[in-house]
């Protein structure tokens, strides 16, 4: 009932030694705290919260419009909703150094597992469009070194991603991945991979956990979780598929009440008032309710 019993340092705990495991963590993105209840329920291994899906649910475009209090106030409403962990996009940090500082203690407040801090220019695009541009790699190291400086809890995963492939090539996105795990980086997230033998090629390169991002209509293909374990992938996110699926639902629904002035046909469709409920868990709620108003004058 309410929220998680587990407190974040636990969960953070637990986090790294099941990423020390070499297994493929799957993490697919929850776009508000009852889909995180419903990826827990179907039985992965942890929740990761798009700042895509942050800026879209706002109907905002992903170009770093966002700030750092819309971010961290949806990181704590999905990270209490459940039990696994969860990972959080943190954009370029919000700023300049201090700004990251700020950035990781107010995450790290929130109660998430871990963070990805990117090294594009700020203001950022979606890491799967063309035309993104990166800062130079000093930069992006104060970055990692000022996210990794201003964590409390040594458990919080503070990871770099790198845009830098589509900018300058493959040999550069090593490169920078290799001077980031150099800054502290935990693990590194290397954006817009074209092909497996790319990720492979990263994995050869550096010994950090590596995370793949299966987002639809990217640069990348969209390869299995056997592939990717295949080349020693470590974390994958599916961000905003969740959020796909319903809204691509959402528009066919209403559709469907244009056309034919009732939606009796999509009935069947619909999650069900007792899934809902299930989900939410009503009956703990209710047992919790008569536990305190149960009584007779």
């Amino acid at each position: 009932m309410l929220y998680s019993r587990i407190p974040a340092a636990e969960k953070r705990a637990a986090f790294r030694a099941r990423l020390a495991s070499g297994e493929l963590l799957r993490f697919p993105g929850a776009f508000n705290p009852l889909s995180a209840a419903l990826i827990q329920d179907k039985g992965f291994e942890g929740v990761y919260i798009s700042g895509a899906v942050i800026a879209a649910d706002l109907g905002l475009p992903d170009i770093g419009l966002t700030t750092l209090t819309e971010v961290a106030t949806r990181g704590s409403q999905i990270s209490r909703m459940t039990d696994l962990p969860t990972i959080i996009d943190a954009d370029t940090g919000f700023g300049e150094p201090m700004n990251v500082a700020r950035t990781v203690q107010t995450l790290e407040d929130a109660g998430v597992a871990g963070l990805h801090i990117e090294d594009q220019v700020n203001p950022k695009r979606c890491g799967h469009l063309d035309g993104k541009a990166v800062v130079d790699a000093d930069t992006a190291i104060k970055r990692i070194r000022a996210a990794v400086d201003a964590r409390r809890d040594p458990n919080l995963l503070i990871m770099a991603r790198t845009d830098i492939r589509a900018v300058e090539g493959m040999d550069a996105a090593i490169a920078r991945a290799k001077a980031l795990v150099d800054a502290g980086a935990d693990a590194i997230f290397p954006e817009a991979m074209r092909d497996l033998s790319e990720f492979e090629a990263m994995r050869k390169a550096i010994d950090v956990p590596l995370l793949a991002n299966m987002t639809e209509f990217g640069k990348s293909e969209l390869f299995t979780n056997e592939q990717l374990a295949s080349v020693g992938l470590n974390i994958v996110i599916y961000p905003v598929s969740l959020l796909r699926l319903a809204m691509g639902a959402a528009e066919r629904g209403l559709d469907t009440l244009v056309a034919s002035g009732s939606l009796n046909s999509e009935v069947a469709n619909m999650q069900t008032r007792a899934r809902l409920y299930e989900l939410n868990d009503y009956a703990g709620y209710n047992a919790f309710d008569a536990s305190v108003f149960n009584f007779t004058l």
